[in-house]
């Protein structure tokens, strides 16, 4: 996020794109005509949701609302993230950081984001996003980070084949589109009821959840979606609810709220987390799932290899 893009006006975009369709040069003078110096006003960089120019902290602080999530609700659920990242970092158990150098500055061995505070100390924050009566705060939100991760994926037969030994299978994976205004950070609601029935699983099967936290607001918001007939049978064309994770499976070794997201590399850390998790605890299935933009959402199954 230190080098992110700076994109045109979608004025300029529109004009760009319609320049590049123009056949003749009469239309092309013709578009060139409608140029105005404000189309070169750039697009300053934000976390929004291209296809309505809303923030993503803005979406969460409303669905947050919409689910009637509290503000001590969203801190409760922040301060429980880092706490179980400090403990697993100490213990050991994030090992799948690489050391990095940064130029100028010290190498970077482990993530430096994780810092469990108090709920007092978080209570006098303000609203980040809608103010002054917003409830999602820089304490209940990830953090933008620079990250990058890597996965090597292949079949058993070639990673044996090359001396490698497997983490996990990669199972069934689901992705789901809802709208993009009211239901864009509720993907893991929609996806996850998805991918268990074209697994054969249900709920009760999995032993690890790994979930993006996008915002405390949206993981509480997409529990309480979960655990609705209500919702279940008018927004999602089912008769009951899909079933909500068992919090001691829930990202026990914190999250994004307290390891960063980094935009592109977050899916791989949360299937990595889940596959750790499943050969340190013992267990056999482990469920990731995340929203994205776009109104996206992504579920996949991993189940743990044989030691």
């Amino acid at each position: 996020m230190s080098d992110v893009p700076i994109r045109h006006s979608r004025k300029m975009r529109k004009m760009m794109l319609d320049l590049n369709k123009a056949k003749t040069l009469g239309q092309r003078l013709s578009l060139l005509s409608k140029f105005r110096l404000n189309f070169l006003s750039p697009e300053l960089p934000a976390v929004a949701e291209f296809s309505t120019s809303e923030t993503m902290g803005h979406s969460a602080d409303r669905l947050a609302a919409a689910f009637a999530v509290s503000r001590l609700e969203q801190d409760e659920y922040a301060l429980r993230s880092h706490s179980l990242a400090k403990k697993a970092q100490d213990e050991g158990l994030l090992s799948d950081v690489v050391p990095f150098s940064v130029p100028g500055k010290d190498t970077i061995t482990k993530d430096n984001g994780i810092r469990p505070s108090s709920l007092e100390q978080m209570a006098k924050l303000k609203p980040a996003f809608i103010k002054p009566y917003g409830t999602v705060t820089a304490a209940n939100s990830s953090f933008l980070t620079d990250g990058a991760s890597a996965m090597l994926i292949m079949a058993e037969e070639k990673a044996l084949a090359m001396g490698y030994k497997p983490k996990a299978y990669l199972r069934d994976f689901m992705y789901v589109s809802q709208d993009p205004k009211d239901q864009l950070l509720l993907g893991p609601t929609y996806a996850t009821p998805k991918v268990l029935e074209k697994a054969g699983l249900t709920m009760n099967d999995i032993d690890a959840f790994e979930f993006h936290e996008a915002f405390s607001g949206q993981i509480l918001a997409n529990f309480k979606a979960m655990d609705s007939d209500w919702f279940a049978q008018n927004h999602m064309g089912r008769k009951t609810k899909v079933g909500l994770p068992p919090l001691e499976k829930f990202n026990n070794w914190g999250g994004s709220l307290s390891l960063g997201h980094p935009f592109g590399a977050t899916g791989c850390r949360l299937v990595m987390a889940a596959a750790n998790r499943l050969r340190k605890e013992g267990g056999q299935y482990g469920l990731v799932a995340a929203c994205a933009a776009g109104g996206q959402g992504h579920a996949m199954i991993v189940e743990a290899y044989p030691k």
